[in-house]
């Protein structure tokens, strides 16, 4: 990290022990979406980091963003979410493909903290396998007519305006995106139900919900632009899953240090001292690959696919297996929910299947390393 970066990275935790340490636990286990936290974030500058200036962002980059992200986590897991949804994921390849007049209806909202928007991706019968996607969007005069089913998607429950994959022809080609308000007639935002990690979501359903064309953001075609913006979101949860593991991992630390049995600290014990160097070892190696995915991707606009995928699937075992070697060395008291190692623990372990899931993420890498595509489909 250069001195630049590593100011900032000091400046941001110091920002984030004074203003957010206190009350994490509670913010943890708070299903709704953080709002009063999105906006101190947005006062402090640490929305919109990712975003080129072009764009209407800030243009400091990827890993100045990613470095904002894990200097809040060291504070304050939960809020560190709220960073990563104002310059990762949808609002990063809403900024990069977006016409002015979209940029100018929505990216002021989304950086002030006022507004949030949600990816409407998954469907009940396309999850990894995106490109079976069904949703559909046909022409009716000035615009379009959407009609289908999204799933899981993160901040749906809460979300102001959804990023939604349609099929507006067949085939892969024939796959765009558009964006609809959460008040769209047409568009009913389902009950909410609850993941493991305490985040909710709510299925979105599309009944001929009419979109103007002033709202089509990539129209048909446009899928590989989709995809490319997708990887920007793969660094994020890259990010947090590292950070996170390593909150877990650095409280159990200090517990290990003080926590005495059999008339000894636990941190003398050898066999919990090959875990936490084994958990050191992934964090730090998964690190190395999320900092050389963003510096490609700063320097060549967006980040490679396998480059991504390394560094994804690194960092999700990475962050799991710290949160889980912490919550095994705690015992009972990492256990609870009294215990931020708790939260960390559920955290970590639902990076591992969203943003693509650590199976997919080897199957890519696996085409890397023979120069060929693999179908998963059948034949």
């Amino acid at each position: 990290m250069n001195d630049v970066l590593e100011d900032f990275r000091r400046s941001v935790a110091e920002f984030a022990k004074d203003r957010l340490a206190e009350g994490a636990l509670e913010r943890a286990h708070q299903g709704e979406y953080p709002r009063d936290v999105a906006r101190l974030l947005a006062r402090q500058g640490l929305l919109g980091l990712s975003i080129p200036e072009d764009r209407g962002g800030q243009g400091a980059g990827l890993r100045a963003a990613i470095t904002a992200i894990q200097a809040v986590a060291s504070a304050c897991p939960r809020s560190a979410d709220i960073v990563q949804a104002g310059n990762f994921g949808p609002i990063r390849t809403f900024a990069e493909y977006a016409t002015d007049e979209q940029r100018e209806r929505y990216l002021p909202g989304l950086l002030s903290g006022d507004l949030l928007i949600a990816l409407g991706m998954s469907e009940p019968g396309a999850g990894s396998a995106v490109t079976e996607l069904t949703t559909s969007a046909t022409r009716d005069g000035g615009g379009w007519r959407v009609s289908g089913t999204k799933v899981f998607s993160t901040h749906s429950a809460d979300a102001d305006v959804y990023l939604v994959y349609v099929r507006f022809g067949p085939g892969v080609g024939g796959i765009g995106s558009v964006l609809v308000d959460r008040n769209a007639l047409g568009l009913t935002v389902g009950p909410p139900s609850r993941y493991l990690n305490g985040e909710h979501w709510c299925p979105l359903y599309f009944d001929d919900c009419h979109v103007p064309d002033t709202q089509v953001l990539l129209g048909e075609g446009g899928f590989k632009k989709q995809i490319s913006g997708f990887n920007v979101e793969r660094l994020g949860n890259s990010a947090r899953s590292i950070a996170v593991g390593r909150h877990a991992f650095d409280v159990a630390t200090e517990y290990l240090l003080t926590r005495e049995q059999f008339g000894r600290p636990l941190a003398e014990f050898q066999g919990l001292q090959w875990m936490f160097a084994d958990a050191a070892v992934k964090l730090e190696s998964a690190q190395l690959l999320l900092d050389r995915a963003a510096t490609n991707g700063d320097r060549d606009g967006l980040p490679s696919g396998v480059d991504t995928a390394m560094a994804k699937l690194a960092a999700n075992q990475a962050g799991f297996f710290a949160a889980d070697v912490a919550m095994q060395a705690m015992g009972g008291t990492g256990f609870g929910e009294d215990s931020i190692v708790e939260y960390c623990f559920r955290r970590t372990r639902g990076w591992m299947i969203a943003g693509g899931s650590v199976e997919i993420l080897k199957n890519r890498i696996a085409e890397s390393v023979f120069g060929r595509k693999f179908s998963q489909r059948a034949r």
